[in-house]
């Protein structure tokens, strides 16, 4: 017998004796095989001497192979437990009546039911002789063997010492309906952890389990309801990698990590956007109550709020970029590079900090790291990572342009990764500028003339953008020639 459907099993009687034995000798009568005595010693497993019922193990082929094995005919073996014959392996087991009943399925097999069907054996022949086929695999017959042995270990609690030892066993306890032994090995695999493979054997054999049996292993294989659980879980991995762990690079690599194996793009999507919000939120919070403070406080504690309110916009900032460089990466910053092109009274709130001197001292990285969000979206919409439209192109380089002018004329004096990082911007806006209409880039270009340097060699990106731009207004108009 095997497990083969895939509905939940019903734990019910058998309704059909095994095949009996086909040796010219019949087996006893009913009464030998439904009475049970209570032994004076202790039976023991496989004892010829003492057992009453003799079960002949056999490789037995699906009904669904093109060739099944035939049952050979039962011989009994004399001093090896093992017959090899043409068809298989085989393996004769001698057990007691009274301790077979422990399983269900042998049960129903010794009672009075079967009495009419075993009216017609010889009387006095035994022991009874029953024929169990089992599935041709190479562990089958010794996980037979243990069950069946089992069945005389009155405490099974110490019996099961290995995940693959219970996933080997469980589905014969359900076969032969060994409650005690199916209840050992549920009850072992839900204390102990699996491999992915011995999960993958664990969903398998989950449908034949009673709903009692079942539930604390579902429980661990999936969440109770269709919500959105692994989202959740996933948004709060986020959230502490950016607020619980803020200086701690390896978590936020780790959740990085997470987040580019995680299988649904959407849902990362969703995440990173809802922390985004959150973010940028509290940075423009931050910006405008520092550019429009309330001075009717003392001024040690205004001061002391515009401290707070910088340091604030500083550590957001920080989480900013971090999840800007997460969105990019699973190219997901759509909503992003738009909403960053919509902060006009955000970047009019920046220029005016930055022309004030008091943030020097107290956060003076600000404008690299509000830079650095703005040059990561740039770049992705100038590489052609994220299509945005040309709306969101213009305003992009319109709300933020002025940011990076103000930066250059204010922070000094200025660090080389701070010119390299305003160099690099200059010549990604004027790149977005490129592919704008003319009247638009012609506006914009003008704006960008604070870009030049004292040597005219110095900026050659902004010499490029100029003569490109001069190239294309003096060629003549393209619409005689569209259909």
């Amino acid at each position: 017998m095997t497990i083969g459907s895939s509905k939940k099993r019903q734990r019910v009687l058998p309704t059909s004796i095994p095949t009996p034995s086909s040796s010219s000798s019949s087996s006893t009568t009913s009464s030998t095989t439904t009475t049970t005595t209570t032994p004076t010693t202790k039976p023991l497993f496989n004892d010829r001497n003492s057992g009453d019922v003799a079960i002949r193990l056999f490789f037995e082929l699906s009904p669904f192979d093109s060739s099944p094995t035939p049952i050979p005919p039962f011989t009994p073996t004399s001093t090896n437990e093992n017959t090899i014959h043409e068809n298989g392996i085989q393996t004769q087991i001698y057990l007691h009546s009274h301790v077979l009943h422990r399983s269900k399925y042998f049960s129903a097999l010794l009672s009075d039911r079967w009495q009419t069907q075993s009216q017609t054996q010889n009387q006095t022949q035994k022991p009874l002789k029953l024929n169990l086929g089992i599935p041709p695999t190479p562990t089958s017959l010794q996980s037979y063997r243990t069950v069946l042995q089992l069945l005389y270990t009155p405490d099974l609690s110490n019996s099961i010492d290995s995940v693959s030892t219970a996933l080997d066993l469980l589905p014969i306890a359900l076969e032969l309906l060994f409650e005690d032994l199916v209840k050992s090995c549920v009850t072992f695999l839900e204390s102990v952890p699996w491999t992915e493979a011995e999960e993958q054997r664990v969903l398998s054999i989950v449908p034949f389990l009673k709903q009692d049996e079942s539930q604390e292993l579902l429980s661990r294989l999936s969440p109770p309801t269709e919500s959105d659980t692994s989202e959740d879980m996933l948004h709060s991995l986020v959230s502490s990698a950016i607020n619980t762990y803020p200086n701690m690079a390896f978590v936020k690599a780790f959740v990085a990590k997470l987040l580019r194996d995680y299988s649904s793009r959407e849902s990362a999507k969703r995440v990173l956007e809802a922390e985004f919000e959150k973010c940028i939120g509290v940075v423009k919070e931050s910006l405008e109550d520092y550019s429009s403070p309330d001075f009717r406080g003392d001024h040690n504690e205004t001061e002391a709020i515009q401290r707070l309110n910088l340091h604030k916009a500083m550590t957001n900032g920080k989480h900013l970029l971090w999840l800007i460089e997460r969105m990019i990466e699973l190219r997901v910053a759509d909503f992003a590079v738009k909403a960053w092109s919509e902060q006009a009274s955000f970047t009019a709130d920046l220029q005016r900090a930055f022309r004030d001197d008091a943030w020097r001292n107290i956060v003076p990285g600000l404008p690299a790291v509000v830079l650095r969000c703005t040059s990561k979206l740039a770049n992705a919409v100038a590489a052609g990572t994220i299509l945005a439209t040309k709306q969101v192109r213009k305003k992009l380089v319109k709300e933020w342009l002025p940011v990076l002018i103000v930066c250059k004329d204010n922070v000094s004096p200025m660090s080389p990764s701070n010119k390299s990082l305003y160099l690099e911007l200059e010549e990604t806006f004027l790149r977005i500028i490129s592919t704008l209409p003319m009247s638009d880039s012609q506006e914009l270009l003008q704006q960008c003339l604070s870009f030049s340097t004292r040597n005219v060699d110095d900026c050659p990106h902004l010499l490029t953008a100029f003569n490109t731009w001069f190239r294309r207004a003096a060629r003549p108009p393209q619409t005689d020639n569209l259909c």
